[in-house]
């Protein structure tokens, strides 16, 4: 099967084939270069009418030239996410080849196909995949037939933050690559690091940033410091993904992934993890139709074609609303039994048994500059050994302190449970864990990353500092929170909701079936905890980062 693909979401105007015989692809692309600023919706569309034609024909020359007339089995189209006006030329070019062409019309998710490709070029079975690109970033994983959101970001994408600054500094577009030039002679400084779980910030670094420039920061500096956080940030969720999951594969997938200090330091993550990791070659990484009408030969094998007049654009088309024809039902992401007391590697840290207590150390993290690596693994040390108490004097389960070493990173608690949630899961259990994180949130604290794996079932041990849940005795099945590292004091809804999409976040990434599951949390928050808090979940599970019409895309690609 020869494939022709079609790209045009944002700022690439790009036209592919490809050959599934020979696994070859053919890629003609003419890129959007405006003069100042970032890239400007209507004039990206008019560089998408003068090129889309240059560039399809020229994929068209190619094949009658290489497989002689006739050569197109199917016709493959970005139909979003991206910029509206530019998706609806590429849009509309597509369809009239699928009918002069007499040929099979595909629609294709932008954001799949560049996680596609890397899975289809690695070999791997069924990585978590890091989308990072303009105007998104994002951990998704396959599961139940679709792509599931592991993790996000909860502003704007990392590309797109990126040119934030170079367009403060008065760079031109595009910013990524000036920042990692300047990055080369630059040194550390501090600056904001978000991570909720497996969701990021990006907000606050790059005000933060703008303003340590106009205090005079050497530009250099900032540039180093800005890839050292947002990368560590992308690099640690991910590990945080490989752990919640299970697998030990990783694709790097977007135009950010052609940045050679974010490469390094998700390579070497998973080397000290002992996963595997994959990212295209470039002309893979940057918007391209390669990658469009790879995925689109798969979908026409699969029968997975459009009809014309079904075939309107989508900018807000999220990857999680794709139905994946293209894959057995069977694959899955989520390997893990995440079962008992063996289990001893987490994300950020190593546990070893010593009779009834557990030591946790948090291990260095060698892809982190050293030091916001020490800043991290102190700061968090602390915190949780807080929270750990102060959560216990609120009702919640919790192991009980032994001792704290902060210069070491370690803390000697109680072991407590059998497993984790993620290999127990009943309704009965989420509902619990409701109740337990609306009592934390009426303590003023939140979690920061309440997932199946920071959930312990089991029997013995003192659950609460006043009885809590499930009394005191040692007989009864217990279900506590661990991990409070990324957690915080607050009184803000906001922060409650999150941690609330978190959990929800893990049951649907990793649980056969997470409606019932999702059900049953919000139940159980309810019975204690603030309405506001589920009405602003509401909010939150509709922000993603995927509506790319209500922002300009980015230009780090």
């Amino acid at each position: 099967m020869r494939v022709l693909g079609i790209e045009g979401t944002a700022w690439c105007a790009s036209a592919a084939v490809y050959d599934t015989e020979d696994d070859a692809v053919f890629i003609e692309s003419d890129a959007y270069e405006p003069e100042s600023g970032g890239i400007h919706p209507r004039e990206a569309a008019e560089h998408m009418g003068d090129a889309v034609p240059r560039v399809v024909a020229a994929a068209l020359d190619h094949a009658e030239a290489a497989f002689g007339a006739d050569a197109i089995d199917a016709v493959a189209f970005s139909r979003g996410p991206g910029l509206g006006p530019c998706l609806r030329i590429v849009g509309t070019a597509a369809r009239s080849l699928a009918r002069t062409l007499d040929v099979p019309l595909v629609g294709v998710n932008h954001m799949v196909a560049h996680l596609e490709i890397g899975r289809h070029r690695s070999g791997f079975d069924s990585p978590v995949c890091l989308n990072a690109s303009g105007a998104n970033a994002h951990l998704l994983g396959y599961h139940n037939g679709r792509y599931r959101v592991l993790g996000e970001t909860m502003d704007t994408g990392v590309g797109n933050a990126l040119d934030k600054f170079t367009r403060h500094v008065g760079w031109s577009h595009p910013g990524g690559p000036k920042i990692e030039a300047h990055a080369a002679d630059g040194s550390y400084v501090d600056l904001p690091y978000v991570v909720k779980g497996m969701d990021f910030s990006f907000s606050g670094i790059m005000s933060a940033a703008k303003q340590a420039y106009d205090d005079g920061v050497p530009v250099e500096d900032v540039c180093f410091s800005l890839q050292e956080h947002t990368f560590a940030m992308l690099t640690e969720v991910s590990e945080r993904a490989l752990s919640l999951t299970g697998t030990d594969e990783l694709v790097l997938g977007g135009g950010v992934g052609q940045n050679d200090r974010l490469r390094e330091m998700l390579s070497e993550m998973c080397a000290a993890r002992g996963a595997d990791f994959y990212a295209p070659e470039p002309r893979f990484l940057r918007d391209n139709a390669g990658m469009i009408a790879v995925l689109g030969a798969k979908m026409a094998a699969a029968g997975d074609t459009v009809p014309v007049a079904d075939s309107a654009v989508d900018p807000d088309f999220r990857p999680d609303q794709v139905d994946v024809t293209w894959r057995g039902t069977d694959e899955s992401v989520s390997r893990a039994d995440a079962g008992g007391a063996s289990d001893l590697r987490g994300a950020e840290a190593v546990v070893e048994l010593r009779g009834d207590d557990v030591v946790k150390r948090r291990v260095p993290k060698g892809y982190r500059h050293p030091e916001l690596d020490a800043s991290l693994r102190r700061r968090r040390t602390v915190r949780e050994a807080r929270l750990l108490s102060e959560a216990r004097q609120a009702g919640v389960p919790t192991p009980l302190v032994r001792d704290v070493d902060v210069p070491e990173a370690t803390l000697t608690m109680q072991h407590v449970g059998d497993a984790d949630l993620a290999a127990v899961l009943t309704a009965e259990r989420c509902r619990t864990v409701g109740r337990h994180l609306a009592r934390l949130h009426a303590a003023g604290a939140v979690h920061g990353d309440p997932t199946t794996r920071n959930v312990r079932v089991g029997r013995g041990g003192y659950a609460t500092g006043n009885g809590g849940d499930n009394g005191d005795r040692g007989d009864v099945d217990r279900t506590y929170l661990i991990d409070f590292g990324l957690g915080y004091a607050t009184e803000h809804v906001e922060d409650r909701a999150m941690d609330l999409h978190v959990f929800e976040q893990s049951l649907v990434g990793t649980a056969e079936t997470p409606e019932p599951l999702i059900e049953a949390v919000e139940a159980g928050y309810r019975e204690e905890g603030d309405g506001a808090v589920l009405d602003r979940l509401r909010t939150v599970e509709g922000r993603g980062r995927y509506q790319a019409a209500t922002e300009s895309e980015s230009a780090s690609q």
